[in-house]
C-alpha cells in the first residue's frame, strides 16, 4: 500500500499539481534527486531556504535556492541516476509548519544512507538537512 502512494506522488508532481501534504512532497522530493529531475526537485524551495549538507564532498551550508540548485547540480552530475529506497518516513506538523524527517538510502554508482530532515513552512521547503550516515539502518518499504 506504502508503494502505491508513492507512486501516486510521483504521478500528482509530473501532473504539477499543488502542494498535497509534506510527507508526500518529501516522497517526490527523493525522487527527484534518484532520477536528477531539477525541475521536480526546486520546485517547493522558498527563496530564502537553507541546506545543511553534512558528511561526503559537498559537506556545508547553502544558502537560497540558487546556491541549493548550483550543489544538486553538481550532485547529480557526479551521482548519475539513483535508485530511491525510503527506510522510514515520519510528518510532525502544526499549523505554523510540518517536519518529515526520514531514512533514505540512495544507490548508484555508490551507495548513499540519508538521515534525512525537511522542514516546511506555508507548503515551502526552508530548511532541508542532508546527513550522511553510512551505518543507517534502511529498510524500504
Amino acid at each position: 500500500m506504502k508503494q502505491v502512494l508513492f507512486a501516486a506522488a510521483i504521478f500528482s508532481a509530473s501532473l504539477g499539481s499543488a502542494f498535497a501534504t509534506p510527507a508526500s512532497e518529501a516522497q517526490t522530493h527523493f525522487a527527484a534527486i534518484g532520477s536528477g529531475d531539477m525541475a521536480v526537485l526546486m520546485r517547493t524551495y522558498a527563496d530564502n531556504a537553507q541546506l545543511n549538507w553534512i558528511g561526503g564532498p559537498l559537506d556545508g551550508g547553502y544558502a537560497g535556492a540558487d546556491s541549493i540548485r548550483g550543489t544538486w547540480e553538481k550532485f547529480m552530475k557526479a551521482a548519475g541516476a539513483l535508485k530511491v529506497s525510503i527506510g522510514s518516513l515520519e510528518e510532525s506538523a502544526n499549523p505554523k509548519g510540518a517536519t518529515v524527517v526520514a531514512n533514505v538510502l540512495f544507490e548508484g554508482k555508490s551507495t548513499i544512507k540519508v538521515r534525512y530532515v525537511l522542514t516546511y513552512r506555508d507548503n515551502k521547503l526552508v530548511n532541508e538537512t542532508w546527513q550522511i550516515d553510512p551505518k543507517l539502518a534502511v529498510a524500504a518499504y
